[in-house]
Parts: structure tokens; C-alpha cells; sequence
């Protein structure tokens, strides 16, 4: 057996959101049209560390793609990263693993591509006021997927960190704000992506008809989300079954899903237009999946 490894190096040398966008669009359809095989994500508690361990595997057959993401969150994690992952990439025909590629790339690029998706299909705005909460890698990230799709206005970001919003502001040349009442003032898009686990967006800080990319509150127990903001949101999910297992944003304020993002793209499901709009998203091992074979392609062809 002769597996290849594949750095981070090399997935961010390849990987852009030109192609990972649309691959995100195709792979949440897929999903709501029931063509793809996977499971719920598994997760073991780490109490020791506050961590956690999640198994994500998944098989799409059209697209030959066949994986399985490990990935850890230790949370309080201060000299590496919160996040670590791999993907096993497996031959569709044999089984035989093929490729271990670092996945921390991978994750941070398609869960931004992923909100990219959802906000080309659910808001409306063609030049958004943007607010970001939060200012890690997922913040980096999202702006940079978003920015693909669409100019902005103005870009204003809070974090629960004012030096790290400073920073990222500087970076980025965007505004920093002093609380996340104030970014997200007049926002006609709203990006949460802190560690949170209570709410940092409030109801009645929200513009009618704002959109919302909830990325946050990966735990079932935990939730970024003022519940009265869940409850009066139009809510649109990656899955219905892991939202109702998973999200703490979704379970705590028992708030009622509309449609699952894949099921607007394929047309199963109309957009309700005029009224606040929320993407829960938790993230989808078929994304992972896809985005390896995708890296693979890339590779392969630098080779």
C-alpha cells in the first residue's frame, strides 16, 4: 500500500474559491436530492481536554469520490491551532487508501465556500453592508469567499478580542468596531464565526431583512444565536439531520427549519424574499469529500 501525503503547502498552492464555490453549490444539491451516502458526523468527547474527536465519512458515486474526515476541536488550544484535521482518500474500486491529506486547509476554505453559496442564493443585496463577529481564520476566510461573489459597501468586524478585530480589520482594510451591536448595525449581511458558546447576535440589533450566515456553535449545548433571532428568522440548514442533532442554535431555541440550502439550489424549495433570513451551517463530510478530489485533480496535473 502506498499512500500518498499531501501538506497544507500543497492543498492551499491549488485549492481557490473560483473552483471551490461552485463545487460547494453542486455538492449541497446533491446532498438535499438524497445522492450522496453519509452519515451524521460521529463525535467523541475528549473531557480531559475539553476536546473533541468527529468522524466524517461519505461517498458521492457520480463523482467516483470516496473519504473520510478525522478532525479534532480542543477549544482551548493557545500555541496550535483549535482546529486539526486529515482526509483519508480511498480508490472507489478497491478501497485501498490512496491519498492522507492534511484537512485544515480544506475545512477553512469550504466552510466559507459553503456560506459563499448560501449567500449567493439567499440575499438579495447586490452591494451588502458586511459584518463579521469574530476574527479568526474562519473571518479571514469568509470575506475572502464572499469577496469572490460580490463587492460591499463596507465591511465592519467585532471580536470578543479588540486587538485581533484590529488586526484583522488592518489586514483587510476593513472597519473595527468596539462592540457587535455596533457592526452589525444597518448590516445587510451578518457573518458569526466566534467560539462562543452564548449568544454575541441579538434580535433587535438586526436590520428586517438582514441575512445571516450562522458558523458558529458547532455543539449541541452551545449557541451565537439570540434564540428570539432564530425563532423569527426565516432558518435554512446544510442538513436537517445534523442541525437537529448538533446545533445548539437550532435545538436550544427550538427553532423550525424552512429548507435545507441544497433544496433551493435544485428548486424543491422557493426563497421566502422580504423577511430576515438565517444559514445554519455545521459543515458536511461530502464537502470535505469533494474537495479532496478536487485537490487530487489539481495535484495531478502539476505533476
Amino acid at each position: 500500500m502506498n499512500v500518498k501525503l499531501v501538506s497544507a503547502a500543497e492543498v492551499k498552492n491549488v485549492l481557490t474559491f473560483k473552483d471551490l464555490i461552485p463545487l460547494m453549490e453542486n455538492a449541497l444539491k446533491k446532498f438535499s436530492e438524497k445522492k450522496i451516502e453519509q452519515p451524521v458526523r460521529t463525535v467523541i468527547p475528549v473531557r480531559e481536554s475539553n476536546g473533541f474527536l468527529g468522524i466524517m465519512p461519505a461517498y458521492s458515486s457520480q463523482d467516483q469520490a470516496l473519504a473520510a474526515k478525522l478532525v479534532t476541536f480542543f477549544p482551548h488550544n493557545t500555541d496550535v491551532p483549535t482546529h486539526n484535521a486529515v482526509i483519508v482518500v480511498f480508490n472507489t474500486s478497491t478501497g485501498v487508501p490512496e491519498m492522507l491529506m492534511d484537512g485544515e486547509v480544506i475545512t477553512t476554505m469550504r466552510t466559507a465556500a459553503v456560506s459563499a453559496v448560501a449567500t449567493k442564493h439567499l440575499c438579495s443585496v447586490e452591494e451588502p453592508r458586511l459584518a463579521i463577529l469574530g476574527s479568526g481564520v474562519q473571518a479571514r476566510s469568509h470575506y475572502q469567499a464572499l469577496s469572490t461573489l460580490m463587492k460591499f459597501k463596507d465591511v465592519r468586524i467585532w471580536s470578543r478580542t479588540s486587538a485581533n478585530a484590529e488586526s484583522l480589520s488592518k489586514e483587510l482594510g476593513c472597519t473595527s468596531c468596539n462592540s457587535a451591536e455596533e457592526a452589525v448595525k444597518d448590516a445587510d449581511v451578518i457573518i458569526t464565526v466566534t467560539s462562543s458558546s452564548k449568544p454575541v447576535l441579538m434580535k433587535e440589533w438586526v436590520k428586517p431583512g438582514a441575512y445571516i450566515n450562522a458558523v458558529g456553535a458547532c455543539r449541541p449545548d452551545w449557541h451565537e444565536i439570540d434564540p428570539a433571532l432564530m425563532n423569527s428568522a426565516v432558518l435554512y440548514v446544510d442538513s436537517r439531520n445534523a442541525a437537529l442533532k448538533e446545533s445548539g442554535d437550532v435545538i436550544l431555541a427550538k427553532a423550525e427549519i424552512y429548507a435545507e440550502v441544497g433544496e433551493v439550489i435544485s428548486g424543491q424549495k422557493e426563497v421566502v424574499k422580504g423577511k430576515t433570513t438565517l444559514f445554519k451551517s455545521l459543515g458536511l463530510a461530502i464537502e470535505d469529500v469533494m474537495s479532496a478530489k478536487l485537490v487530487a485533480e489539481l495535484l495531478s496535473k502539476t505533476e
